[in-house]
């Protein structure tokens, strides 16, 4: 089994759990094990029922965790008739499982580290470029990425692997910008900016490379050179994209045109953007289509809401609920709806819940008044404030 460390000791298989974990894309449930004290004498009676208690609420990652615990299970009765009395414990050699895949990479480095070794102790800095590292790998894997390896004081991350999400390029823009304002935020000796660089292209990735801690996923392609050389063009607290990014994302962020840049090692000049700040859209489905074919095989569904909306007219109110699997083409429905009724005098609120902001009950209200407001999200605080008081007090009169 991937992630295995062997050791001598009589009948019992000790194991890397942390390692195992990782190998498995669900590392950031190791601090949940360890906190329950889940090691490899108590995993084969993990059910579901105990995954959902540790906290592993996605049904995906709990048949993920109960298949691996089999084949851990299985493998372990053959590999234990081969532990021997060595001084050094042997190691399973774990499966690569290089696979293609469109990955989103982002390259985070600290600026001015060279500077900051030459006039800081190295104990102080060690704890800076520690903190620093916490910090990148506490805000990406919020938004789903992965931390392919520390570099001195840059960091490779991956949005797309080892788990694959249909939004991969919007989360590693929204962690690029969060993360600037989260390294801002450090407490250290000296205060720190970052500068981040993200691309997207397909690469192979999974092969692995190293041993022990060294151990890596290799990913391989221009993808991951590009994002490096982008971080470089970055000025400091900024995140420069490439094109191949910016298509993915719509109208969802204000982008800066930085032109066509020549980059060291990539032939020919490269479009690069310097995403700004999220926009203030209304709606995340016109936002990532720029235009859109007619609406075909649903003449029932549309009349049955047109029929709803007369009943609501003649003063019958009504809820019309829409309800369906991903990707069927509901939030369609809607915008042919909104359509359809431009020319009628009508109240319409839109309310958008996001899976970025998940841990805000009340954001798609907070957004929607936000919106109602004309607020801008450069707007400082106080100006914020001033603006709510004035319309509050023009609304009185």
């Amino acid at each position: 089994m991937r992630g295995w460390t062997l050791q001598v000791s009589p009948r019992v298989l000790k194991m890397d759990l942390g390692g195992w974990l990782r190998c498995l894309g669900l590392e950031h449930y190791e601090a949940a094990f360890r906190e329950n004290e889940i090691d490899e004498t108590v995993l084969a009676s993990l059910t579901h029922e105990t995954l959902k208690e540790l906290g592993v609420n996605a049904v995906g990652h709990r048949l993920k965790l109960l298949d691996a615990i089999a084949i851990l299970r299985t493998d372990g009765v053959a590999k234990s008739a081969d532990v021997t009395t060595k001084s050094a414990a042997p190691s399973v050699s774990p499966e690569d499982r290089a696979e293609r895949r469109q990955v989103t990479v982002m390259f985070s480095d600290l600026v001015g580290s060279t500077a900051l070794s030459a006039r800081m102790d190295p104990e102080d800095l060690r704890e800076l470029i520690s903190a620093y590292q916490k910090c990148v790998a506490e805000t990406v894997q919020r938004f789903g990425g992965f931390v392919a390896k520390y570099m001195g004081d840059g960091v490779l991350v991956y949005f797309g692997y080892p788990q694959a999400h249909e939004d991969d390029a919007e989360r590693a823009v929204r962690a690029g910008l969060e993360l600037i304002v989260a390294v801002g935020d450090l407490k250290t000796h000296a205060a720190l900016q970052t500068r981040v660089g993200i691309a997207t292209g397909l690469v192979v990735v999974g092969d692995l490379i190293g041993s022990g801690e060294a151990q890596e996923r290799r990913i391989v392609g221009a993808t991951p050179n590009l994002a490096a050389r982008l971080q470089g063009l970055a000025e400091p607290n900024s995140v420069v994209i490439a094109e191949s990014t910016r298509k993915l994302l719509g109208n969802l962020f204000e982008l800066e045109d930085l032109g066509a840049r020549g980059l060291k090692g990539i032939e020919g000049p490269v479009q690069a953007w310097a995403a700004l700040r999220p926009s203030a859209v209304e709606s995340r489905f016109e936002a990532l289509r720029t235009g859109t074919t007619p609406l075909v095989g649903r003449d029932e569904e549309v009349d049955l809401l047109l029929s709803r909306w007369e009943q609501a007219k003649g003063g019958d109110g009504c809820v019309v609920l829409i309800s369906g699997e991903p990707g069927i083409g509901k939030s369609r429905i809607a915008q042919t709806m909104v359509e359809r009724l431009s020319a009628e005098p009508h109240t319409r609120l839109r309310y958008f819940c996001s899976p970025h902001h998940q841990e805000s009950a009340l954001y798609p209200i907070i957004a929607q008044l936000e919106r109602a407001a004309g607020f801008r999200r450069e707007e400082a605080p106080r100006a914020t404030a001033r603006q709510a008081g004035g319309s509050a007090r023009s609304g009185n009169q």
